[in-house]
């Protein structure tokens, strides 16, 4: 049985328990299917490599965060066939997040609303999931550690929380994310602005050499930022990432914009919106920075990506790799191969 008519007929039961309720049910479920082997004979792309920040991927086709916010379930993911796994956010101390309910389906427009606000277990806790992995400890593939900072911490003193988490994270990330786009911690993507981004960046490289020196090993480190930015922002910041000699960009996070899902159900919930509707959004980003950055700095495109031409035109708009994450939900893991397929061509 195929993995799409396998999905299409588990999706109906997914889709009748709450959005998070259906996430901590089936995390756990692929931990165990994997655990058993039953994930043995699961469809994978064909190899497609792509050196990109010096690092080789095994296809262009990754995990966007946030859907294994604390780490734990990487081994059932990378069977799935990604060509590279991040997960996170991760604080540096553990938080409960918003209050639920904090996830909503919106199925006419093939989004979905979050409000999470970094729900995590902490740093500590997140490194000993990493470092428990089969697919860390055998060296399986590529896996980004995505860093953000504590609700709690003002945003003067965001920096602080940022340098601690790259500080643990470093010795076992491939790459290290650091996120200051998501619209669910207050006053977060401040950090995008001219004086804010310049004073992050300088530090944050700061600490990479001091580490890379420490550990005999240069980790890269990419920027995740907002689809929600207009063209002199995307300047300023493609600017500051090349002053800064940033290894790479992620584009783009979720977006406050509700113009495609005006008058539907939970159409107005507080939070970000992924999906379909952040497609568009996240393609100009990622157009507009590769314009500014060229190839110098790679860009790692996600949002909206719902089947394999969605992904192909990220790389068209100037991305050298893609993420997935709700797309997954709408497809399902068939997605990674039809992805990695219309990449290929």
């Amino acid at each position: 049985m195929s993995d799409k008519l396998l999905y299409s007929l588990a999706r109906p039961l997914l889709f009748s328990l709450d959005p998070e309720t259906a996430h901590n049910f089936t995390l756990p479920a692929l931990r165990r299917a994997e655990a058993l082997g039953l994930l043995r004979h699961h469809a994978r792309p064909a190899p497609d490599p792509r050196t990109v920040m010096g690092i080789t991927f095994p296809n262009p086709v990754g995990l966007a965060a946030g859907l294994d916010k604390d780490g734990a379930y990487i081994d059932g993911l990378a069977a799935l066939g990604f060509g590279f796994i991040e997960v996170g956010t991760v604080t540096p101390r553990g938080q409960p997040g918003n209050p639920r309910p904090r996830m909503f389906r919106l199925p006419p427009a093939q989004g979905i609303i979050n409000r999470m606000g970094f729900n995590n277990g902490g740093v500590d806790a997140f490194v000993a999931n990493v470092q428990a992995s089969r697919f860390y400890q055998e060296k399986r593939g590529v896996l980004g550690l995505n860093i953000g900072k504590n609700a709690d911490t003002p945003i003067e003193r965001a920096v602080d929380d940022y340098l601690t988490c790259l500080r643990k994270v470093y010795p076992y990330a491939s790459y290290v994310t650091v996120n200051i786009s998501s619209p669910n911690t207050k006053n977060l993507r401040q950090l995008q602005g001219a004086s804010e981004l310049d004073a992050l960046l300088s530090q944050l490289k700061s600490e990479q050499a001091r580490l890379a020196d420490q550990h005999g090993r240069y980790v890269p480190i990419t920027l995740k930022i907002a689809p929600d930015i207009d063209l002199d922002q995307t300047r300023n910041i493609a600017d500051a990432l090349l002053r800064h000699k940033i290894d790479g960009v992620i584009a783009t996070n979720t977006t406050l914009s509700r113009d495609a899902v005006k008058g539907m159900a939970h159409g107005e919930e507080t939070g970000g919106l992924s999906g379909a509707p952040v497609r568009e959004l996240s393609n100009i980003v990622v157009r507009a920075l590769k314009q500014e950055l060229g190839d110098t700095i790679p860009i790692i495109g996600v949002g909206g990506i719902m089947n394999g031409r969605d992904a192909k035109a990220k790389i068209d708009a100037g991305a050298a790799l893609v993420q997935l994450y709700s797309g997954l939900i709408y497809a399902g893991p068939a997605l990674i191969l039809d992805a990695a397929a219309a990449i290929k061509g």
